[in-house]
């Protein structure tokens, strides 16, 4: 790591100030690097307290997308190779291609912004710098093609559960990528993988992962806005982006340690934002309309169309219709 990282690594870890002298000997470097360190994660937005004859300390952590932050929150789930840009055309893009050059699996790639960030369906993902997290993570899954599919709402389940533990929300869950608060749209996921036709099972899934942190008022086109939010606009409140994406990362560990054991499925269930509304079903060009009464094992979206028959949805979209 560079002297900046080894040093904001530190006093993260410190709760007392460290002399200058005592960073520049546990580093090998000198004085002066010391001080130039400090001195460029100071513009960088932490609070770092110099006080002559104590040293530093740090009083306030910046709101930035970094790894050493990323690490520090992961506590004892360190076992991650992180990544992580200022610009990128798409983490999920970056996380593939690391992927396939046998890049284990809990790797994250993570970014501030993105020039061409992927939604589901083809869809662009709007990834402006500086009020959101972008993250990509590869998951080398153990099972079968089937349980495999239950990536997405296991991904869905550990971020929803990371934005309430950090900002005390009841974050829900609309089949079958999306988080909503407040009854508007703060995340999106979009999960690829690369399958073994020899086994029939996956090589790597990538889980992406964005969510509007702060406020998008003023950062996305108006005909967004009709149904995107973000953490802050919605519950008031805004958590450090580095920790939100070590809270999830700890999250799917558990989470995917064994998917076929389903466990999460209840809490996606009582997460549900779509059970009980009418529905547009689309399925490559056709749509009809239905009404959306359940969540199977599998994590199909179960909906009863207007002449009575069943089905259980496990690909496609349900657009909810709103209430007259």
């Amino acid at each position: 790591m560079s002297t900046r990282d080894n040093i904001l690594e530190m006093l993260l870890d410190s709760k007392d100030y460290i002399s200058g002298e005592t960073l520049a000997g546990k580093l090998g470097v000198g004085r002066n690097s010391v001080w130039k360190a400090v001195k460029q994660l100071q513009s960088e937005g932490f609070e770092i307290q110099a006080v002559k004859n104590k040293g530093y300390i740090l009083n306030d952590i910046a709101d930035i997308i970094d790894h050493v932050l990323i690490r520090h929150f992961l506590k004892e789930n360190k076992d991650h190779e992180i990544f992580v840009f200022d610009e990128i055309d798409s983490t999920n893009n970056y996380a593939k291609e690391l992927a396939r050059k046998s890049a284990a699996a809990g790797t994250v790639v993570a970014a501030d912004c993105q020039t061409a960030g992927k939604g589901r369906m083809g869809r662009s993902f709007c990834s402006p710098p500086g009020i959101s997290v972008y993250m990509s993570v590869i998951l080398r899954p153990e099972t079968d093609m089937e349980t495999s599919q239950l990536i997405t709402s296991c991904a869905a389940v550990a971020a929803a559960a990371a934005v309430d533990r950090l900002c005390g929300t009841d974050t829900k869950i609309k089949w079958v990528n999306d988080l909503f608060l407040g009854g508007r749209k703060i995340c999106g996921i979009l999960t690829e993988a690369s399958v073994n036709f020899e086994t029939g099972t996956p090589d790597f899934a990538v889980v992406g992962i964005g969510i509007n942190v702060k406020s998008v008022k003023n950062a996305f086109p108006e005909e967004l806005l009709k149904t995107a939010s973000s953490i802050e606009d919605e519950a008031k409140t805004v958590p450090l982006r580095s920790q939100l994406i070590a809270e999830i990362l700890m999250n799917l560990d558990n989470l995917t340690a064994d998917l076929s054991d389903k466990s999460f499925l209840e809490e996606y269930k009582r997460r549900s934002f779509i059970i009980g509304h009418k529905v547009a079903v689309s399925k490559f060009t056709d749509e009809r309309m239905a009404t959306a009464v359940g969540i199977s094992e599998n994590a199909g979206l179960i909906v009863r169309y207007d002449d009575g028959t069943e089905e259980i949805l496990n690909s496609g979209e349900a657009r909810i219709i709103p209430a007259k």
